[in-house]
């Protein structure tokens, strides 16, 4: 690995830890990096998942002031990120490579759609019932084994699922998002360093750079304006999306 390549996935580090605190969407820079520097589209997935580790504890660690009181909330959902993480690490290394490249485009198209869309707040009126609190837990293990899987916009979902089915406001949905989305990540990655082909030496550029965006990203985001933000990165996915499905399907 080059010099060049290794800026390049610095670079694309920090973007994706940017980019996560933005939008949820971290993948959406680190990955296509990857691909850029010679990995093929497994490797490069289960390489992404590894080097992300270090934004969820960028992420986590910048949202600390968020998390104070909501240690039930949290208890109750890291099982099925869990579960999740781990069946979604599990589905990707059981499907052949050629499927895992012609589902990309479809994902990453699939994610620029969700990144564009407007995510409104609504804060749920008195306590979780037990039936919200179900449902809530079988969206996060669905999330999750996407995640695990993908990953691409599995923070885009999270914090939509929490905004509308909790009962926190915008800062404390996207910190919960943060170690619920961590944990199922953490999960697959232990489950790829054992199991898959992982590029480590593409792991470390990549990683430190995702932690220093995850920690920059918050303070950032205070002063940059997020819709036309969020449009670029849509637009840029989208692109790429298409590039990616004339590669596979041409």
């Amino acid at each position: 690995m080059s010099w060049w390549h290794v800026l390049l996935l610095f670079a694309a580090g920090v973007g994706g830890g940017l980019c996560g605190s933005i939008a949820g969407l971290a993948s959406l820079t680190t990955y296509p990096a990857l691909l850029l520097v010679g990995l093929p589209p497994v490797t490069a997935n289960v390489t992404n998942t590894v080097a992300l580790v270090l934004n969820g504890v960028g992420s986590v660690s910048a949202s600390l002031p968020e998390l104070r009181g909501q240690r039930a909330a949290v208890i109750r959902l890291v099982p099925a990120a869990l579960l999740g993480g781990a069946a979604g690490a599990a589905l990707l290394l059981t499907i052949p490579a050629e499927g895992f490249e012609k589902a990309v485009p479809l994902l990453l198209a699939a994610s620029a759609v969700l990144i564009a869309l407007p995510q409104g707040e609504h804060v749920a009126d008195g306590p979780p019932s037990v039936t919200r609190r179900v449902v809530e837990s079988l969206c996060v293990l669905a999330i999750c084994v996407y995640g695990g899987f993908f990953g691409a916009a599995a923070g885009v979902l999270m914090l939509a699922l929490f905004l509308r089915m909790g009962s926190e406001a915008l800062a404390h949905a996207n910190a919960t998002k943060n170690v619920v989305l961590g944990v199922a990540n953490g999960v697959a990655a232990v489950v790829f360093a054992v199991f898959a082909d992982v590029e480590w030496l593409a792991v470390v550029p990549l990683g430190l750079g995702c932690l220093v965006g995850s920690r920059l990203g918050p303070a950032i985001v205070r002063r940059a304006p997020a819709r036309p933000v969020r449009l670029a990165i849509a637009l840029a996915g989208l692109v790429l999306a298409v590039k990616l499905g004339v590669d596979a399907y041409g």
